[in-house]
C-alpha cells in the first residue's frame, strides 16, 4: 500500500510539472528571461489589445504584474543606453554608455558603443564581430548572477543588433550572438570564443533568412481589421531598403541585399525567438542547480518603426505578429521549464515619436532639423566672429563637441561656448541650451534637469547640450526617430511574469533602473556595481 501511494504521488508530481503547474518548493527560478522590445511605446500594450491573442501580451497583463508608469531616467533615449540601463540599473553618467556612438576627442572620430579592435569576428568573414562589452564601465545583473555562485550560472545574450546582445549579457557572459546582415548568419566575437558552437552552426545551416525572404510580407489579418493605422501608402513613410513599393504586400523578390532587408521584417522576430529556443535547448539553460539568464532583444520593431512610423499598418501588423511569437515562446517555456519555474520580464529600451509629417497633417506641432547643417552653421558663426576654423568637431546626441586643437586658450573657449549656447537658444526648434558641466545650475525644469544630469558623462559627453521642443527631431521628411525626454520616447512597458510574481499592476512611477535592483532582490544576489535603482516590492509574493 505504501509503495502504491509513493508511486501515485510521484505520478501526480510528474503530471503537475508537465502540465505547467508551479512547483512551490523550488528554491530559485530555473531561468531568468529578459525580453526587450526595441522601440516599443507603452501604449502599444493597449492600442492593439483587441487584436492580440490570449496567450501573448494579454497573458502577461492578466496573469503577470505590470508597472504602468515606467520611465527612462536619462537622456538620450537610445538603444545602447536603454539596454545598458536595464541590465545594470545604472545611467550613462555612471556606466559610460552615453549613446549608440559618440565623438572621441582622442581619435577625432566617432566611437561606437561596442567597438573593440582587439577582437575578431567568429562565424563570418566580415568585420561585424569586432565587438565586445569593454566600453561598459559597470557590471550587469548577469555578471552579478555569475559572481554569486562562482560562475556556475550561464548567461547568454541574443539579438539582431550587436549592442542589444553584448551590453545586456555583460562582461562575464558565456556567450553573446548577433546577426551579420552581410552574411545572413548568427555571429559572435573572439571576446567570447574562438569558434561557434556546433548548435549555432546548425542554426545558421538552416538558412532561415533565405526561407523567410523567399515569400512576401502580407498582413496577418484582413486589411479591414487595421483600424488603428493610417492608410497604407503615406508620403511621409519610408520603405524597406531595396523595395520598389512601400505598401502591402511587401515583395522581396526584387531586393538584392535580402539579408539586410530581413531586419525590417517581422519574420526576423520569429528568427530571434527560434535562436533563443535553440540556446535554451542546446546550452541546457535552466537545467542545472543554479539560475541561468537569457537576455533577448527584438530589433525588427525598431527598424520597422523608424521607417514607417507608429501609425502605420506595418507597425500594427508587426506587433500583432510579435504577440503571437511571444505566446508561442511562453508556451515553449512552460513545456520546457514548467510554468512558474522561470522569471520572465518584458520591457523596451525606448519609445518613439509619431512621424512629424503625420502630426503636421493633423495640426499637431512638430518638425525636423538637420544636425549636419547645424554643425556647419555653428562653425560659420565662430569663424566669422573669432576666425577659428572648424572649432566645432561634432554635433552628436544633442551635444556640441569642441575642437580643442583649434581653440587651446581657455578664455577664448569660454567665450565661444557661451556664443554657441546663445545661438542655439535662438533656433526655432530648440527649447533650451546649456553648458553641460553646469547643468545642475542651469534654468532647466525638473524632471528634465535630472535626466540631463544622469545622461552627462564628463569623459564622453560634449561641452554644450540642448533639447528640442516636443515633437521636433533631427531627420528628413520620411520616417521618425527617438532620443528625447518626452513621454513618447521615455514611457515604456514593464511586465513581470512567473516565479513568485503575483498578478496585478502599479500606477506609481517606476524607472528602468529599478529592473536590475528588483531582479537582484528576487535572486538574493548583489546589485550591479553601478546600480541606482530601487526594488519594486509590489510584484513579489
Amino acid at each position: 500500500m505504501i509503495k502504491r501511494i509513493l508511486i501515485a504521488s510521484a505520478l501526480l508530481f510528474s503530471l503537475n510539472v508537465s502540465s505547467g503547474q508551479v512547483n512551490k518548493a523550488a528554491p530559485h527560478p530555473r531561468l531568468v528571461i529578459g525580453v526587450v522590445i526595441d522601440q516599443m511605446r507603452w501604449d502599444y500594450l493597449y492600442r492593439y489589445q483587441d487584436l492580440y491573442s490570449a496567450d501573448g501580451f494579454k497573458r502577461l497583463l492578466s496573469k503577470g504584474f505590470s508597472c504602468e508608469n515606467t520611465f527612462l531616467p536619462y537622456v538620450p533615449t537610445y538603444t545602447a543606453v536603454g539596454h545598458s540601463c536595464i541590465y545594470t540599473g545604472s545611467v550613462p553618467a555612471i556606466n559610460g554608455i552615453i549613446a549608440n556612438d559618440w565623438f572621441d576627442e582622442a581619435t577625432g572620430k566617432n566611437m561606437y558603443c561596442t567597438d573593440d579592435s582587439t577582437v575578431n569576428t567568429v562565424g563570418s568573414n566580415s568585420a561585424e564581430g569586432k565587438m565586445s562589452p569593454r566600453n561598459l564601465w559597470v557590471t550587469t545583473i548577469g555578471d552579478e548572477l555569475r559572481l554569486s555562485n562562482n560562475f556556475q550560472s550561464k548567461v547568454i545574450g541574443i539579438s539582431l543588433k550587436d549592442r542589444a546582445s553584448i551590453l545586456p549579457a555583460g562582461h562575464s557572459a558565456n556567450a553573446a550572438y548577433w546577426y551579420d546582415g552581410s552574411a545572413g548568419k548568427w555571429i559572435t566575437s573572439t571576446y567570447y570564443t574562438s569558434q561557434l558552437p556546433d548548435w549555432v552552426n546548425k542554426e545558421n545551416d538552416r538558412k532561415l533568412p533565405d526561407q523567410f525572404m523567399s515569400k512576401d510580407w502580407n498582413t496577418l489579418l484582413p486589411a479591414s481589421k487595421y483600424t488603428q493605422s493610417t492608410k497604407d501608402d503615406e508620403p511621409y513613410e519610408g520603405s524597406i531598403p531595396g523595395e520598389m513599393s512601400p505598401t502591402f504586400p511587401h515583395s522581396f523578390s526584387s531586393i538584392k541585399n535580402k539579408y539586410e532587408a530581413f531586419r525590417f521584417t517581422p519574420f526576423a522576430v520569429t528568427y530571434t525567438f527560434d535562436m533563443a529556443k535553440a540556446a535554451i535547448d542546446n546550452e541546457k539553460l535552466g537545467g542545472g542547480d543554479v539560475t541561468d539568464m537569457l537576455a533577448i532583444s527584438i530589433s525588427s520593431t525598431d527598424y520597422i518603426g523608424h521607417t514607417f512610423g507608429p501609425n502605420s499598418v506595418e507597425a500594427e501588423d508587426a506587433y500583432l505578429r510579435l504577440d503571437r511569437d511571444i505566446a508561442d515562446f511562453l508556451n515553449y517555456l512552460d513545456k520546457k521549464l514548467g510554468a512558474g519555474n522561470y522569471i520572465f520580464f518584458l520591457t523596451a529600451d525606448h519609445g518613439v515619436l509619431q512621424v512629424p509629417g503625420f502630426l503636421k497633417e493633423h495640426d499637431i506641432p512638430s518638425g525636423t532639423y538637420n544636425a549636419s547643417a547645424l554643425k556647419a552653421a555653428l562653425n560659420k558663426m565662430i569663424t566669422s566672429k573669432y576666425n577659428f576654423e572648424n572649432a566645432v568637431a561634432a554635433v552628436e546626441n544633442n551635444e556640441v563637441y569642441m575642437n580643442h586643437q583649434v581653440i587651446s586658450d581657455d578664455k577664448a573657449l569660454v567665450n565661444v561656448e557661451n556664443d554657441i549656447v546663445d545661438y542655439l537658444k535662438k533656433e526655432p526648434y530648440v527649447a533650451n541650451a546649456f553648458i553641460t558641466e553646469k547643468i545642475a545650475t542651469s534654468t532647466v525644469p525638473e524632471p528634465i534637469k535630472q535626466r540631463l544630469i544622469n545622461g552627462y558623462n564628463p569623459r564622453r559627453s560634449g561641452e554644450i547640450g540642448f533639447y528640442e521642443l516636443p515633437a521636433y527631431i533631427s531627420g528628413g521628411g520620411k520616417g521618425t526617430t527617438h532620443g528625447s525626454w518626452n513621454p513618447y520616447d521615455a514611457h515604456i512597458p514593464l511586465l513581470w511574469y512567473g516565479y513568485h510574481i503575483k498578478p496585478g499592476k502599479t500606477n506609481r512611477e517606476t524607472y528602468m533602473t529599478d529592473i536590475s535592483a528588483t531582479l537582484a532582490a528576487m535572486l538574493k544576489i548583489q546589485m550591479p556595481d553601478g546600480c541606482v535603482g530601487k526594488v519594486i516590492e509590489e510584484l513579489m509574493n
